[in-house]
């Protein structure tokens, strides 16, 4: 029993050495975001400072900086909840009708997340400028969804996969519609998987750059395209508004992962639903 209690406290004690480590980086860009310029370049690094909230002050005065932090909020909320919406109901057409070429159709979406960015910016762009839809709202948020969709579908048919079709049948007999069926037999029982699709999504298009900066504008960049376009000032990198604006883009997918980390430990496990009637 002593033996087993070491090995437990030896295997946490690495545990924690390994978060440290990982988490090293973040905490020193948080500690920078309270530095002076000269504090952050000093050699030997600076440990013991008197914390400024300037950086902060200076990166709100930014005239364009709440407007790209809601468009980062907007884009990322509007179009995962549109592609989990359906993907939910793609998810179940696929787990419970099956039709011809399931398989296949499954791998074709899941394909389209093998594609890498930079091989599909230019016909996206192309098409965009066609279109109209160059720098606007509805582009964006069409475009963030239909990267979010296959994902979210290979997710979600999982967890639907494990609710037993007895339900379904259970709601049909008793005269139950579908989004009935759906709403109030399946929906309840994935929710764990809804939610790691969410938090899946929501990081992806939090932190996606490219296609912002190429088929945006400066109605709809957000945070990303404000750190890559004010990396400089005076002729060097701006370490402060680096550390500041890294520091307040932190904020919101730490609170998301922190308030629904269950589920998401659940969906990088692909766990799924078993329940019969």
């Amino acid at each position: 029993m002593m033996r087993a209690s070491w090995r437990d406290h030896a295997y946490h004690a690495v545990l924690w050495l390994v978060a440290l480590v990982f988490f090293a980086p973040i905490a020193w860009i948080i500690l920078s975001s309270f530095k002076t310029a000269d504090q952050i370049l000093a050699t030997p690094p600076v440990l013991l400072f008197r914390p400024t909230l300037d950086n902060y002050v200076q990166l709100f005065a930014r005239d364009s900086f709440l407007h790209q932090l809601f468009n980062s909020l907007f884009l990322s909320v509007s179009a995962v909840l549109i592609a989990v919406a359906v993907s939910f109901l793609a998810a179940f057409s696929f787990s419970r009708f099956k039709p011809a070429g399931t398989d296949f159709l499954m791998f074709l979406l899941l394909s389209i997340r093998m594609l890498p960015g930079s091989a599909a910016i230019l016909p996206v762009y192309l098409m965009y400028v066609g279109f109209g839809w160059k720098d606007t709202y509805a582009g964006m948020i069409l475009f963030y969804a239909m990267f979010s969709i296959p994902f979210s579908v290979w997710i979600l048919k999982g967890f639907i996969d494990g609710v037993s079709p007895r339900f379904d049948e259970t709601g049909r007999v008793n005269g139950a519609s579908w989004l009935r069926i759906i709403a109030r037999t399946i929906l309840p029982q994935v929710m764990p998987g809804v939610i790691a699709a969410l938090i899946f999504n929501f990081i992806f298009v939090w932190n996606e750059f490219l296609f912002n900066y190429i088929i945006g504008g400066l109605q709809t960049s957000n945070v990303p395209v404000a750190l890559s376009t004010g990396l400089y000032s005076s002729g060097g990198v701006d370490w402060t508004f680096i550390s500041a604006l890294t520091t307040v883009y932190l904020v919101p997918p730490v609170l998301v992962v922190y308030l629904f980390q269950r589920y998401l430990l659940v969906g990088m496990t692909f766990g799924t639903v078993r329940g019969e009637v």
